[in-house]
């Protein structure tokens, strides 16, 4: 075995993890005592204070529902109440958290892979759903790190997944789409790959949708036929777990639940047709992903060279044939789809300790990134599927004279307005006031490849930092807000666009009325009754759009324009007179 302290790939699943490491050259997946490379992702908490990891724990969930904590990657990153799955425990009544609990998976894996190699690890890489937002990829590092494990990178599971496609292409110039749906989680990316280069160039999905939903679905099922017994569900999901997969080669199936409430008994049978019935919603709800995550890359299902499979459901016959209707291809299934992201994840650990060499890994940003500006504006700085690592930053200035300090709401979204994006922090930069403009701020966001963002906001008067960094604090919302926020900025497009459009005519127009004002006061000497009857007229345009009940962007626009037009001659003089009056304090006239 290798010498030096590896660096673990590990694939923490919903339903299942792994661990692997490069040896020899070669990316492996680590076995347990009992020869399994699938170690379940189930932690059962005893009364007595003791816990259980694994197979162990996975086979106490029927007796001890509420005790045993399974598919905790739903809740890590999340606050309470979000999203539709609510698991069957309380991890209030045991006391714990979703960090915690990963925590012990993690700690689990590193067992099995210091008793594989016979020496301690200390450097892990830990995949993650691509969709998954600041938080979720935080709460990931922080379970490693509470595992006694330093996390050298967060990788995209579709982008691990593709890593363990291609390794052996590296010379071949290839668009492919990976199609991942787990046990708890749906991802869609679609990657180039040239020269030993992986770079996403669009990702999409749901960290609510998996095989967990499937198995409640199945679930369901059963409880109507059983008059809806609520004593069902604790025996019923091991079952129709094990039902699913066994419909996936074969045709029909019996379920039986002996005395599963002290004394009743149900026994039925599931056919295949009746299982795709039931799924068939699910399913279909990843196909606007796959349409989105191609209409990002800008890629035909024709100009793909592949579509990988990954997770555990894609195993179903309807998947696969659902993905050959959506991409109009067959899939490939040349990766086992339960391991190839663990794979993926050793070959980027791999990459990262010097031990596979020529392969480079660039990943995306789900989301746009920016701050509201004056007029309620969402300034993009990082557009959605920027590659990551990156940074971007803009220059802004004060909006208002004697400000005394430039609130910074970092936003993230593909809304035109900052009110219809979600807030994902806020910094304050004070700076001396002064009048309008004469503050510099510098504004810079900097996205390192674990997708984790870091906002540095610098007045460059005094050159005095302040950082913000995005851990804790994401998205407070459903990811189905998510999809629905992208669908939204899609079916408001036109009218978010006049809104942007109407809010720069606005304050344009606030800025040029008062000064044509005060021009015409100070100045009204250098201007003819004709001239002063044009500019009044054309000022008094404006002034009806603005106090308008609705908002007419282009004619605000157009009468900002011809306002503009008729005090031209008035600036030129303006400029002259200043100039002159200049010249004659100076004692040069």
């Amino acid at each position: 075995m290798t010498t030096t302290s590896p660096i673990l790939g590990i694939d923490l699943g919903t339903t299942n993890s792994l661990v692997g490491v490069v040896d020899s050259g070669f990316p492996i997946l680590l076995a347990d005592e009992q020869g399994q490379r699938l170690t379940p992702s189930a932690v059962n908490f005893a009364a007595d204070g003791s816990l259980i990891v694994g197979a162990a724990a996975l086979r106490k969930r029927a007796l001890e529902p509420r005790r045993t904590v399974t598919s905790v990657k739903r809740l890590i990153g999340r606050r309470g109440g979000e999203g539709d799955w609510q698991p069957p425990y309380s991890l209030r009544e045991l006391g714990v958290s979703p960090i915690e609990v990963s925590a012990e998976i993690l700690k689990r894996l590193k067992a099995i892979a210091e008793r594989a190699l016979e020496q301690s690890v200390s450097r892990a890489v830990i995949t993650v759903p691509a969709y998954f937002n600041d938080a979720q990829r935080n709460a990931t590092k922080q379970a490693g790190e509470l595992a006694g494990l330093t996390v050298e990178r967060i990788v995209s599971e579709p982008t691990a997944a593709a890593l363990a496609y291609g390794l052996d292409k590296l010379g071949e110039r290839q668009k492919i789409a990976v199609y991942d749906l787990g046990g708890g989680t749906f991802d869609i990316s679609v990657l180039e790959m040239r020269e030993g280069v992986f770079q996403v160039l669009s990702t999409a999905g749901d960290t609510q949708l998996g095989g967990d939903d499937i198995d409640r679905a199945i679930v369901n099922w059963l409880a109507e036929g059983a008059s809806g017994n609520s004593a069902l569900e604790s025996q019923a999901t091991p079952a129709a777990e094990a039902a699913k997969k066994r419909l996936s080669s074969e045709e029909s199936t019996r379920i039986e639940l002996p005395f599963f409430d002290g004394t009743s008994s149900l026994s039925v049978e599931l056919t295949r047709a009746e299982f795709e019935k039931l799924i068939r919603p699910l399913v279909e709800r990843t196909r606007a992903h796959c349409l989105r995550a191609l209409s990002d890359a800008g890629v035909k299902p024709e100009e793909l060279d592949a579509v990988i499979l990954v997770g555990g459901s894609t195993r179903i016959p309807l998947v696969r044939r659902y993905v050959a209707e959506i991409f109009g291809r067959e899939p490939d299934i040349s990766q086992n789809p339960d391991e190839a992201v663990a794979l993926g994840a050793v070959i980027q650990a791999g990459i990262l300790s010097g031990s596979l060499k020529n392969v480079l890994l660039l990943d995306v940003t789900p989301l746009s990134l920016g701050i509201e500006t004056f007029g309620g504006l969402m300034n993009t700085i990082i557009p959605r599927n920027t590659t990551i690592p990156c940074k971007a930053g803009e220059m802004f200035t004060n909006a208002v004279a004697n400000q005394q300090d430039m609130l910074i709401r970092v936003l993230q979204g593909e809304r035109e307005l900052a009110k219809d994006n979600w807030e994902l922090g806020r910094v304050i930069v004070p700076f001396p006031p002064g009048p309008k403009g004469s503050a510099r701020v510098g504004v810079q966001f900097a996205i390192d490849a674990n997708g984790i963002l870091q906002v540095l906001a610098r007045d460059t008067a005094t050159n005095t930092d302040t950082v913000l960094e995005i851990q804790n604090t994401a998205v407070d919302v459903d990811d189905e807000r998510v999809e629905q926020m992208i669908a939204e900025s899609v079916e408001h497009a036109f009218e978010d666009m006049n809104e942007r459009v109407w809010t720069e005519a606005k304050l344009k127009a606030e800025e040029l009325l008062p000064a044509v004002d005060a021009a015409l006061t100070q100045f009204g000497d250098a201007v003819s009754d004709d001239e002063r009857r044009v500019i009044e007229s054309a000022a008094a345009s404006v002034r009806a759009l603005l106090h308008a009940t609705e908002h007419d962007a282009k004619a605000l626009k157009t009468a900002n324009a011809a306002l503009d037009d008729a005090t031209q001659e008035l600036a030129v003089r303006l400029v002259e007179r200043a100039m002159e009056e200049s010249l004659v304090r100076r004692g040069l006239v």
